[in-house]
C-alpha cells in the first residue's frame, strides 16, 4: 500500500488554545512523514484554523478533513441553560462531508459563541444540533462524549437513547468512537460501547485524541496544561493526559486495535466520505446605497468626487486674486489626476470600496467626530482627498496614486483611518446600523507564548525561584516591533549558556520553553480591523464573541479572513486626535475661534519652538533623540517635518546628518543627475521616500508609475533575479533618454541602496501634519494643549509627572485639585489678578476615585452650586457615589483644602462624614421638623480635634493619593544643602548626558526598591524623586552591598552616579550613596525664627523638646508695636533636622525660618 492505512480523525492543533500543541505546518509534516493521505483537525469549540489548515494540506498533498469538537449541553432531552452551571458539557466531534456540512458547522460554531449567555462555556443543545446536522459526520466522543459519560454514570438506558437520537439525527453518519490511551474510563466503557454499536448497527471507529506530536513532547505539553490551569507541575489534583495522546503512527494504531480491525478501516472510509476544503473567495463588498436609482457605483463615485474636488479647490487651491483663467489653470492638473484615478478605480472594480469608506468618514465628520488626515499610502489619492477620506492635497505634497493603487499589481485598496479614540466605537456602531449587525464584525487575533513570557510561565510551573526566572527572561531582548525568538536570544547571549552550565533546571526550562514558544495562548480582538459583508457573515466565516464585547468577531485572523472574501476596513483610535479636539474646545471656550483644517502651515512660533527641541507632548516628535535632531535641523517648513518623520528610523537615521548639513548649506546636495534635481530638491539630494524611487525610475528610465512601484518593491525585497532584470530595464530605459550606461548603472545602485530604507511619503506627510498641528497648539496655546494632553493620561501618574515638569519649564502653574473648582478632567483656569492662565488638577486624576464618580461630583456642583463644607459634600453626593476610599484619597490629595485645610482632621473623621451622609440619605425626600435639603436641618457633628500632619507626612499622604508630590516636594526642605553640594536635578539628566558628562551627584527620596539576584549577587533598581521629576538608579552588587540599609522607601539619599545615554533613555548607575538627612543635619548650625504673633510658642516648644538637646542655636525675631523687632536667643541648644525646620515653618504665626 502506497499510503498508511489509518487516518487521525481527532487532532487538536495549536488553535485549541493553551491545550493543543501541534502547529498546522508541523501537523502536515507529520502526515507526510507517516504517509497518511488525510488528517482531521477537531479543535475545541472553534474553527480558527480551518482555512489555514486547508491551504497547508493542499500545498503538501494531504487531504484536509475539517472538523470541530463542540460542547453539547449535557442531558439528552435537556435544553435549559441552568444545568450547564453544574455539569460539564459533552464533547462529541463533527466532521465536514461537503459544502452543506461546512455551512452547518460554521453555523453551529457561530451559534455556540454568539448565543451562549455570557460567562458560560460556548455550547449548543440537541435541538440546535438537529437543525444543522446535514452534511456532517458525528463521532460519539469517547469517555467525554454523551454515550461515554452516561455509561460511566451507570445509565445504560440513557446511553442507548442518546445513541439512538444521534443515529436518527445523523442517519448513516454517526460513528461509535473507541479510544485506547490507557485511561481507566476508556476501559470501563469500551465493551458497552461495542455492544451499543452492534445492537444499533452503528459503525465503530478508532481514534487517538491527539494533543501533541512526537511522544517525547509529552512533558512539554504537560507543562502547557499546567500553564493553562495556573497550577504547579507537582499538583496532584490537576488534569493530565498520557504519553499516548501523541500523534501515533498508523502501524501503532493498527496493532493497538488488532482485535477490531474494522475500527481502523473505518478511518479510511470516513476520509473518503469527507471531500471539502474551507473555501476562498474573491473580495466581496456590500452594495453601496446609491443616491439615484439609475446610477452605477462608478457613476456615483465620479459625481461625488467631482463635487468634492470643486469644494477642495475653492477652499484650498484658489485664492482671491485669481481670475477664471488662472483658476482653470490651477485646477487642470487636479482634474486630470482625478479622471485618471477614477478610470483606474473603475477598471479595477473598486468604486464600492471608496464609496463605503467615504460614507462612514462623512458621517463621522457630521457628528463632530475627529478624523485623521490620512494614514498610509491612501493619502496619495486625489479621489480620496476629494471625498474627504484624506485631508492632504496629494499634488501639493507630491504624493503618488500608484503607491496606493497600482494598475500593474491588482490588490485591494486599504485605507487605514484614524478616529478620535473616545468616539471610534460610535463610527463602528454607525456601520453596524447601516449595513446590518449580522454583516459587520471585528477580526480575531491570537496571543502567542513569546520568548519572555514562555520562560516566565514554564519557570513558574516548574517551581523555580522567581528571581532566577526573572533574570532569564530579561536576557531576551525586548523589541515589541520585531520580537526576538528564544533561540535567537540564546544564540546571541552567552549568559544563557553560563546559567545552563550552572543549573540543570535552567536547561530543562529552556528545552521546554523552546517547544512551547509560538503556541497560541488566547484569543482577543484586533485593535482596528472591521469586516463588512454583503450577507450574514456566518455564511462566509465562523463567528466568535470576545467576552469583553457584544460585537461579533470573525474566527479567522486577518490573513485568512481576507482570503475568505471579506474586505477589511481599519478603524483606528488615535489619542492625539482626541487631545486636539479637546484643545480646540478649550481654546474656543477662551473666545478664540479655531479649526484644525485651516491652521496655517507656516507659523513661525511653531517652528521656533521645534527648533529649540521643546517638543515634549508633540505627536511623533517628543523622544529625546528626536528633540536632539530638531535642535540640529531647525525645521522651518512642513516638508522638513515630513522628512524627519520618514528619516527617524533605524537605517534612514544615518542620512540625517547629511540632510541637515545640506539644509544649512554646509554641504552641497548630490542630485546624481540634473534631471533628478526637481525630485530630490526638497530632501537636499537624500533619497528619503519610496515615492522618490518611483519618480526617479519614471523620469530617468521611462518607467510608468505602475512599473516604478514594482521596481520599488523589487528593490525592497532584494531578490537577485528580480534585481538583475530590473537593472537591465532601468539602464536600458535611461540610455534611451540619453544617460550614459555607467551613470545609469551607478544611479541604479544608489537608488537600490536607499530603496530598502525609503519610507512611504503619504504616510509620513499625514503624520507630519498631525505632528505640526500638535506643535502649533503647544506653541500658541500651551495651557489649553497641556490641559488636553493631561486629560487623556489621567491614570498614568508617571506621564502626569512628566507633564508637570514640562509645565514648570513653560512657567504654567498647576493648581491643586479643588472640590469646588476642579473638573473631572484637567481644565484651564484664568487668573485675572495675575494676567495669565493656569491648569487646574483633575479630580479624576486622583488615584482610585473613578471617572464616573468625579463626573457625578461636578454635575452636582454645576446643578446646585458650590459645596459649603465637607458635610454638605457628603450629604449631597451620598455614599452611593463617593465611598470611603474615594473620600480618603480626595482628602489626602488636598481636594477639600479650601473647605477645611486640616487634612488629618478630615481623614480621621471619614467614618463620621459617611455616617452623616447615610443619615441624610435616609431622611431625603421627607420634610424635617428642623428644615429641608440634604442635611434636613440635622446638626453637623464635630470633626476630631487633632492637629494637622507635619509637612513631610502631609506630602507623603499627598504623594500616595496623586502619584507624585504636587503642592511641594519633601526635598525642597533640603534646598540649602543641595545648592551647596551642586546637585544635578532630574530635569537636567538628558542635557548632561548629551553634553558628555559621565558622572554627577544626584539626590532624591526613595519611592520604591526592586531587589534582584544574579548568581547569588544581589542588586537593585531604585526609583527616586526630586522636585523636577522621578528617575531610576541601578545599584549593582558592590554599591548595593555598601548601602543596602539606606535603600528604604521614604529615605532621602545623596547618590554618586555614572550617567550614559541609551537611545532615548538615560541610564544611571550608582557608585555610592549616603544619607542626605545625616549630611544635612551635620551642616545645620541653627535657626532664626520670625514670629508674627505669639500663638506658635507652645507647639514650637513641643517640636524642639521632641528632639531634645543638641548643638544648634535657636534665635527668635519678634515684632513688637513699640520697640520694633526684638531678637531673643535661647540659652539652650537643640538637635535639629530638616523635617523639624519644615514643621516649624508651617506653624501658624511663624512668618519665616532662616538657617544660621
Amino acid at each position: 500500500m502506497s499510503h498508511a492505512d489509518f487516518i487521525h480523525l481527532r487532532v487538536h492543533s495549536s488553535y485549541s488554545l493553551s491545550s493543543g500543541a501541534i502547529k498546522i505546518d508541523e501537523l502536515v509534516e507529520l502526515c507526510r512523514a507517516e504517509r497518511m493521505p488525510a488528517v482531521a483537525v477537531t479543535d475545541i469549540n472553534n474553527l480558527f484554523g480551518a482555512l489555514e489548515f486547508s491551504e497547508a494540506c493542499r500545498s503538501a498533498g494531504v487531504q484536509p478533513i475539517l472538523g470541530c469538537e463542540l460542547a453539547l449541553r449535557s442531558g439528552v432531552g435537556e435544553t435549559s441553560v441552568r444545568q450547564t452551571r453544574a455539569e460539564e458539557p459533552y464533547w462529541p466531534g463533527y466532521l465536514v462531508q461537503n459544502e452543506t456540512g461546512w455551512r452547518n458547522l460554521m453555523s453551529l460554531a457561530s451559534i455556540a459563541h454568539m448565543e451562549t449567555p455570557s460567562g458560560l462555556m460556548p455550547q449548543i443543545d440537541f435541538e440546535c444540533l438537529g437543525k444543522h446536522s446535514d452534511g456532517l459526520l458525528a463521532l460519539s466522543g469517547g469517555p467525554r462524549g454523551p454515550l461515554g459519560r452516561l455509561l460511566l454514570d451507570g445509565q445504560k438506558q440513557a446511553a442507548w437513547e442518546a445513541a439512538k437520537r444521534f443515529q436518527d439525527m445523523f442517519p448513516g453518519r454517526f460513528y461509535i468512537e473507541l479510544m485506547r490511551h490507557g485511561m481507566e474510563g476508556e476501559k470501563l466503557i469500551e465493551l458497552a460501547l461495542i455492544d451499543l454499536a452492534y445492537e444499533l448497527n452503528l459503525p465503530l471507529v478508532a481514534t487517538n485524541d491527539v494533543y501533541f506530536g512526537p511522544r517525547d513532547k509529552h512533558h512539554a505539553h504537560d507543562v502547557l496544561m499546567c500553564i493553562a490551569q495556573g497550577v504547579h507541575i507537582d499538583d496532584q489534583e490537576r488534569a493530565r493526559l498520557t504519553e499516548d495522546h501523541c500523534f501515533r503512527s498508523a502501524d501503532e494504531m493498527r496493532d493497538l486495535f488488532a482485535d477490531l480491525p474494522e475500527a481502523i478501516d473505518n478511518t479510511l472510509s470516513i476520509a473518503r466520505r469527507c471531500a471539502f476544503m474551507a473555501p476562498e473567495h474573491k473580495p466581496i463588498l456590500p452594495a453601496y446605497p446609491l443616491t439615484e436609482e439609475k446610477r452605477t457605483e462608478a457613476t456615483e463615485l465620479r459625481v461625488l468626487s467631482e463635487e468634492g474636488l470643486n469644494r477642495r479647490l475653492e477652499r484650498g487651491v484658489f485664492n482671491e486674486t485669481m481670475n477664471e483663467d488662472e483658476q482653470e489653470a490651477a485646477a487642470k492638473p487636479y482634474r486630470e489626476r482625478l479622471n485618471y484615478e477614477l478610470d483606474v478605480i473603475t477598471r479595477m472594480k473598486f468604486p464600492g470600496y471608496f464609496l463605503i469608506v467615504a460614507e462612514f468618514i462623512r458621517w463621522a465628520k457630521t457628528q463632530n467626530i475627529p478624523v485623521g488626515p490620512g494614514r498610509g499610502s491612501g493619502a496619495g489619492s486625489v479621489v480620496a482627498w476629494a471625498l474627504t477620506i484624506t485631508d492632504l492635497d496629494p499634488l501639493r505634497f507630491g504624493l503618488i496614486f500608484e503607491r496606493f493603487l497600482n494598475p500593474e499589481r491588482v490588490s485591494m485598496p486599504d485605507f487605514d483611518i484614524d478616529f478620535c479614540q473616545e468616539k471610534r466605537d460610535l463610527v463602528i456602531e454607525h456601520v453596524c446600523n447601516k449595513y446590518g449587525r449580522d454583516r459587520v464584525a471585528q477580526i480575531i487575533t491570537f496571543g502567542k507564548l513569546q520568548a519572555r513570557a514562555v520562560i516566565r510561565d514554564v519557570g513558574r510551573v516548574l517551581g523555580m525561584p522567581y528571581g532566577q526566572v526573572d533574570r532569564l527572561s530579561k536576557l531576551v531582548p525586548y523589541n515589541p516591533a520585531k520580537p526576538v525568538s528564544l533561540q535567537q536570544a540564546i544564540d546571541g547571549e552567552p549568559l544563557f549558556q553560563v546559567m545552563k552550565d550552572e543549573d540543570q533546571a535552567v536547561t530543562t526550562l529552556l528545552n521546554i520553553a523552546l517547544q512551547l514558544e509560538g503556541l497560541y495562548r488566547h484569543a482577543s480582538t484586533h485593535a482596528a480591523g472591521v469586516v463588512i459583508g454583503d450577507r450574514a457573515l456566518h455564511e462566509l466565516v465562523p463567528l466568535y464573541r470576545d467576552p469583553r464585547s457584544e460585537m461579533p468577531v470573525t474566527q479567522y485572523s486577518m490573513k485568512y479572513v481576507e482570503r475568505a472574501g471579506l474586505v477589511k476596513f481599519d478603524f483606528l483610535g488615535l489619542k492625539t486626535l482626541s487631545v486636539l479636539e479637546l484643545a480646540c474646545c478649550l481654546v474656543r471656550d477662551g473666545g478664540v475661534h479655531i479649526e484644525l483644517d485651516t491652521l496655517p502651515l507656516d507659523n513661525v512660533t511653531t517652528y521656533e519652538m521645534l527648533g529649540r527641541g521643546a517638543s515634549m507632548g508633540v505627536f511623533q516628535l517628543e523622544s529625546s533623540g528626536m528633540r536632539d535632531v530638531l535642535r540640529s535641523m531647525r525645521p522651518d517648513t512642513i516638508e522638513d517635518i515630513i522628512a524627519l518623520v520618514a528619516l527617524y528610523r533605524p537605517g534612514p537615521m544615518d542620512n540625517i546628518p547629511k540632510f541637515i548639513a545640506c539644509k544649512h548649506g554646509e554641504e552641497e546636495p548630490d542630485y546624481m543627475h540634473e534631471s533628478l534635481e526637481e525630485i530630490l530638491r526638497e530632501t537636499y539630494g537624500v533619497i528619503v521616500y519610496q515615492e522618490q524611487v518611483m519618480q526617479i525610475a519614471q523620469v530617468l528610465a521611462g518607467y510608468s508609475l505602475g512599473d516604478a512601484d514594482l521596481l520599488r518593491r523589487a528593490m525592497g525585497k532584494k531578490i537577485k533575479a528580480e534585481m538583475d532584470a530590473q537593472r537591465e530595464t532601468f539602464v536600458g530605459g535611461a540610455i534611451e533618454k540619453g544617460v550614459e550606461k555607467r551613470w545609469a548603472s551607478r544611479i541604479f545602485d544608489q537608488v537600490a541602496k536607499f530603496a530598502g530604507y525609503g519610507f512611504n511619503k503619504s504616510h509620513a506627510a499625514a503624520y507630519a501634519l498631525v505632528a505640526y498641528q500638535t506643535a502649533y497648539f503647544k506653541a500658541n496655546y500651551a495651557v489649553e494643549f497641556m490641559a488636553a494632553s493631561m486629560s487623556f493620561d489621567l491614570r498614568d501618574t508617571d506621564k502626569l509627572a512628566v507633564f508637570r515638569q514640562e509645565l514648570e519649564r513653560l512657567n504654567v502653574e498647576l493648581l491643586p485639585p479643588d472640590i469646588n473648582a476642579s473638573g473631572a478632567n484637567f481644565t484651564v483656569e484664568h487668573l485675572p489678578e495675575l494676567g495669565r492662565k493656569a491648569i487646574r488638577y483633575a479630580l479624576a486624576a486622583v488615584k482610585n476615585v473613578g471617572d464616573a464618580a468625579m463626573r457625578a461630583v461636578v454635575a452636582e456642583r454645576d446643578a446646585n452650586g458650590a459645596f459649603h463644607n465637607v458635610f454638605d459634600f457628603t450629604s449631597r453626593l451620598g455614599v452611593g457615589i463617593v465611598n470611603k476610599r474615594q473620600l480618603e484619597n480626595l482628602i489626602s490629595a488636598g481636594a477639600f483644602d479650601t473647605l477645611e485645610s486640616n487634612r488629618r482632621q478630615l481623614l480621621d473623621g471619614v467614618e463620621m462624614l459617611l455616617r452623616h451622609a447615610e443619615s441624610a440619605e435616609r431622611n431625603s425626600g421627607q420634610n424635617s421638623l428642623f428644615g429641608e435639603g440634604p442635611n434636613m436641618g440635622m446638626p453637623e457633628p464635630e470633626l476630631p480635634a487633632v492637629a494637622d500632619w507635619p509637612p513631610l507626612e502631609r506630602l507623603n499622604h499627598e504623594q500616595e493619593a496623586i502619584g507624585f508630590y504636587l503642592s511641594a516636594h519633601p526635598l525642597e526642605t533640603y534646598s540649602s544643602v543641595l545648592g551647596a553640594l551642586r546637585i544635578t536635578p532630574c530635569a537636567q539628566f538628558a542635557e548632561r548626558a548629551s553634553e558628555g558628562w559621565s558622572s554627577m551627584t544626584i539626590a532624591g527620596v526613595v519611592l520604591s526598591v526592586q531587589e534582584r539576584d544574579s548568581n547569588g549577587r544581589r542588586f537593585a533598581f531604585v526609583q527616586l524623586s526630586d522636585p523636577s521629576g522621578s528617575f531610576e538608579v541601578a545599584f549593582f552588587h558592590e554599591a548595593f552591598s555598601a548601602v543596602r540599609e539606606l535603600l528604604q522607601t521614604g529615605r532621602f539619599l545623596l547618590v554618586q552616579a555614572n550617567i550614559r545615554s541609551e537611545g532615548d533613555m538615560v541610564k544611571l548607575t550608582a557608585q555610592g550613596a549616603e544619607d542626605l538627612e545625616r549630611r544635612a543635619i551635620a551642616r545645620m548650625k541653627g535657626l532664626e525664627i520670625h514670629f508674627s504673633e505669639s500663638t506658635p510658642l507652645v507647639p514650637l516648644k513641643d517640636i524642639l523638646d521632641r528632639e531634645g538637646a543638641g548643638a544648634c542655636q535657636i534665635r527668635f525675631i519678634v515684632g513688637t508695636p513699640r520697640r520694633g523687632q526684638i531678637e531673643i536667643e535661647l540659652k539652650r541648644n537643640y538637635a535639629l533636622t530638616p523635617a523639624m525646620r519644615a514643621e516649624i515653618g508651617a506653624l501658624p504665626g511663624v512668618s519665616a525660618v532662616h538657617d544660621l
